[in-house]
């Protein structure tokens, strides 16, 4: 069993049906562990290794980087069991958590916050003040 975090790419390109709908704005409705369905697209004229990724309700929300879906797609060809869920977005795109080799993919841990010697806002002494900022406000 292996288990990985993948990029959704594409997710600004409109899909190609009647609506032309909007994968970002898909993709940002969606909660994290979410199933998404995983379509190897053998005749795609720009990649024969494409792997489209759709949400359940048939919806595309983009592909797997170029890089990435021929191990897929290859591992979905030799009939392993391959499944994904999403996984969450940043401001530089998406991604989805796929497990190979059986079971539901797990979302990893979150990560906690970089430490930082920068005290927060509430937690300078001259903003803790009852009565407000020593400068006057």
């Amino acid at each position: 069993m292996v288990e990985l975090t993948l990029a959704i790419v594409g997710i600004d390109f409109p899909n190609a049906d009647r609506r032309r709908t909007n994968r970002r704005s898909a993709l940002m409705m969606l909660a994290p562990g979410t199933p998404l369905d995983l379509r190897p697209e053998p005749t795609n004229p720009h990649d024969e290794h494409a792997v489209a990724v759709f949400a359940v309700d048939g919806h595309q929300l983009g592909y797997l980087s170029a890089e990435r879906a021929p191990f897929i797609a290859a591992r979905m060809r030799r009939g392993e069991d391959v499944r994904a869920i999403f996984q969450g977005m940043t401001a530089a795109g998406a991604f989805l958590r796929v497990r190979i080799g059986g079971g539901d993919p797990t979302l990893p841990p979150r990560r906690a916050a970089p430490d930082t010697d920068e005290p927060r806002i509430d937690d300078r002494d001259d903003l803790a003040q009852p009565d407000g900022p020593l400068w006057g406000a």
